[in-house]
């Protein structure tokens, strides 16, 4: 099966920086006991992410509502792609039993893309975060949330709800946009994060992926169009391939690059730059609170 690319350029082996141990240590094994034990479902264990035992360590893990079949297509993600299951309205309860048994210190909240529902999955999003924050008063709470089609109404219900950081990921630059975001557009995802700032939301926050065939130039002008929009925080990683039906990976960036980028983007005024190959999403998500 073809792949989804314009390009077939293989990259370089795999280097050695984005080898990884296996997680280990005492609250790794007792929060993976659980999640096991109790069919919990977090990101962090579906999506086998690198970063996973530090963050459990530190206290935080990531879980996905609204079900696990997304209704875009975006060339980059793992997520089935397809006509999603009904929602689950026992699921804010759920999130937040799964979170109280973890003793999650702060929790990362993500969802598919509902384009399907009227509400696009807004008012499941605002139940979860309610019922979070009933079960688990001291956990502090970040949302990665979809653009909602950039619908206000639908925004206004994450933002009523007050999570302490509220993450929409812009993922790679314009040029590039209609190719890895297939059904998403740059302006509108920036249009996103600017009203978010503008209706009051303390902090907010976006990720970039790296090796995507992306210039320079192009990252960099990137970074100054999140500040422009009054974005607080930036990840910055290396995308890696799920499969190969996805985007090849172009490059692999080396950490120099990675540490350049960090330093550009500080210097623009981002309160947190996370900037590295195995940075994901919410790595070192409890940082960007304050």
């Amino acid at each position: 099966m073809e792949t989804k690319t314009a390009s077939n350029i293989l990259p370089e082996r795999k280097p050695k920086w984005l080898r990884v141990k296996l997680p280990t240590g005492k609250k790794y094994t007792e929060l993976r006991s659980l999640v096991d034990k109790y069919k919990l479902n977090t990101i962090c264990t579906s999506g086998s992410c690198p970063n996973m035992g530090e963050c459990w360590g530190e206290g935080t893990a990531t879980f996905m509502i609204l079900g696990n079949v997304c209704t875009r297509s975006c060339g980059f993600c793992g997520v089935k792609t397809g006509r999603p299951e009904d929602v689950d309205w026992d699921e804010p309860e759920k999130v937040a039993r799964s979170i109280k048994l973890m003793g999650i210190k702060h929790a990362v909240l993500t969802s598919v893309d509902r384009d399907d529902l009227k509400d696009m999955g807004s008012i499941m999003w605002s139940e979860t975060v309610k019922a979070v924050r009933r079960m688990n008063p001291e956990t502090t709470l970040e949302t990665l949330i979809p653009d909602f089609q950039g619908v206000e109404r639908h925004i206004d219900r994450i933002i009523d709800v007050a999570p302490e950081v509220v993450s929409h990921n812009i993922e790679t630059v314009r040029r590039l946009t209609r190719e890895v975001r297939i059904q998403a557009k740059y302006d509108r995802s920036m249009g996103v994060l600017k009203y978010l700032k503008q209706q009051g939301q303390r902090r907010t926050k976006s990720g970039i992926m790296l090796g995507l065939g992306e210039a320079r130039e192009e990252v960099i002008q990137t970074l100054h169009d999140l500040r422009e929009n009054d974005v607080d925080v930036v990840t910055i990683g290396q995308y890696l391939q799920p499969s190969k039906k996805h985007l090849p990976v172009q490059r692999f960036v080396n950490p120099d690059e990675f540490e350049d980028y960090k330093t550009i983007g500080l210097e623009l005024g981002f309160r947190h730059v996370e900037s590295s190959a195995l940075v994901r999403s919410s790595y070192k998500a409890q940082k960007h609170i304050n």
